[in-house]
């Protein structure tokens, strides 16, 4: 039997993302979208009467769209070693010997507890996609394979995306602060960041330099 010949790509060619202007992700789908972080609730301590209400909010929020919409929870162990270490610079500076042992003591209920258990960070956003259908394709755009050329220019999808999509974000950061949550649109550098990170992972997201006119691709080639 041959051998077939090795098998060459990067991340990037399975990457849906074309490019990220003005705040927004061009898809190589020739859609759109726009990311929303959100912040959270701590269902489980509110009270009965609060839950209740939090749930008719909800359910009033999800009645109110007319349009998709992706909710996305990313959770990512979180590196805790400085912390860790500023703990035990209070310990070995404080005078007083019983404030002293108090710390200690706090440094190994937190010592056992990220040993038994992941420390994760959550955050929580939301996906207002633009669909290519909304600029008159009839088929979805492929994009299997070598990457392929947009069926319109960047300009003209970006200031499409922006008149659909912009109604939608406002809609959706007034129904958040109806539940009680804030919500703020991601900007191109913390998109970058973003999405940096998921394809190349560490404990702690990695800080990018100014992303604006950026030319390195998001992810290196494997």
């Amino acid at each position: 039997m041959q051998n077939s010949a090795p098998i060459r790509a990067s991340t990037q060619d399975f990457l849906d993302i074309e490019d990220i202007i003005d705040d927004i992700l061009i898809l190589r789908t020739a859609g759109a979208a726009v990311l929303l972080e959100t912040t959270a609730v701590n269902f489980g301590l509110l009270s009965e009467d609060e839950q209740d209400a939090l749930i008719y909010a909800y359910a009033s929020f999800l009645n109110s769209l007319s349009f998709p919409l992706q909710v996305v929870i990313l959770s990512k162990r979180m590196d805790i070693s400085s912390y860790i270490d500023y703990i035990v610079q209070e310990e070995t500076k404080q005078p007083n010997p019983v404030i002293r042992d108090r710390i200690r003591t706090y440094r190994e209920f937190i010592l056992s507890t990220i040993k038994e258990n992941r420390v994760l960070e959550k955050k929580f956003y939301l996906v207002v996609p633009f669909s290519p259908l909304e600029l008159g394709i009839k088929e979805a755009f492929s994009v299997s394979g070598k990457k392929k050329k947009l069926p319109f220019a960047k300009d003209y999808i970006l200031s499409r995306a922006k008149t659909s999509l912009y109604p939608k974000r406002d809609h959706i950061l007034r129904q958040l602060g109806r539940i009680g949550l804030k919500g703020r649109q991601l900007p191109t550098q913390e998109l970058v960041e973003l999405f940096y990170n998921i394809y190349n992972p560490t404990l702690i997201g990695e800080k990018l330099g100014e992303a604006i006119g950026y030319s390195k691709p998001l992810v290196e080639g494997i």
